[in-house]
């Protein structure tokens, strides 16, 4: 069983420092910039056309655990998660979860693709305008934020992201202030990479025929290089947010983040 070559690893670690710089800078991370590069390197060591979406989405779902572990923690030692909603929403995020990585096993390459780049579109488009919705009701019941949970959870597991896109809005639209609808989304991240990662793990064992060193739907050697430089630049990421032009930057990542997305749907769609 071959070892991902040095070179693999170490594109896997430059992405990993990249991908930190820009969560830190920008709040913006998961499987927007991650998914599209890991598929690229992932053809470089010949993963099948039929898994390599997956295990890009598997991999970059895990590699989200420990940094929204640490977002977590830093969000409640500043008092602002409200653990009521947290609770609650976790139940749908983990039933959400397992039914977003279910349906990304089942569904073709090609139509994961087309949701993917669907979501980048989303997520650019607001970094260049800034969508905000305005406050205009509260917070539903139980059962409302379990269903918000679920739908947050599928979405995230579908496109391999923290949910934050998708959670802060919804907060703010519930009357929620800024601050708080930050953190209660960092503390819903952990749940949502924690069972999107055993959820790909799951699923991916089901498939068979992976690629070596992998845990499901999850390339262990990727994981490993992504995790390590990924943890050290976030900070730095994070400091140099206030000394560079964010908003500018904003709009270039935004910008690459289309431009990675057609490209891996073009590649996945002429190898069919």
């Amino acid at each position: 069983m071959f070892f991902p070559s040095l070179e693999f690893v170490l594109a896997c670690a430059a992405l990993g420092a990249v991908a930190g710089v820009f969560a830190g800078m920008l709040g913006i991370g998961g499987g927007t910039l991650l998914v599209p590069v890991l598929v690229m390197l992932f053809e470089n060591i010949h993963v099948s056309p039929d898994h390599i979406l997956h295990m890009a989405l598997g991999t970059a779902m895990a590699a989200i655990v420990a940094s929204a572990a640490i977002s977590l923690r830093t969000h409640h030692a500043h008092g602002a998660i409200d653990w009521h909603v947290v609770r609650l929403m976790t139940v749908g995020v983990l039933l959400g979860t397992a039914l977003g990585t279910w349906v990304a096993r089942l569904v073709s390459v090609q139509t994961l693709s087309l949701f993917f780049a669907a979501f980048v579109f989303y997520v650019a488009i607001n970094m260049l305008v800034g969508i905000k919705p305005k406050p205009s009701r509260q917070l539903p019941g139980p059962a409302g934020l379990i269903a918000a949970g679920g739908g947050i959870g599928m979405v995230s597991a579908l496109v391999a992201v923290g949910g934050g896109a998708m959670t802060v809005p919804f907060l703010t639209w519930c009357n929620r202030d800024m601050r708080h609808a930050i953190a209660t989304s960092a503390a819903l991240g952990l749940p949502i990479a924690v069972g999107g990662t055993a959820g790909y793990i799951w699923n991916g064992v089901l498939a068979g025929g992976l690629p070596p060193h992998s845990v499901g739907y999850v390339h262990l050697p990727a994981l490993l290089a992504i995790v390590a430089t990924s943890l050290i630049t976030t900070p730095m990421g994070a400091r140099a947010a206030h000394r560079l032009p964010v908003s500018t930057l904003k709009r270039t990542f935004s910008l690459l983040l289309v431009v990675l997305a057609v490209r891996m749907l073009w590649k996945l769609w002429t190898a069919a």
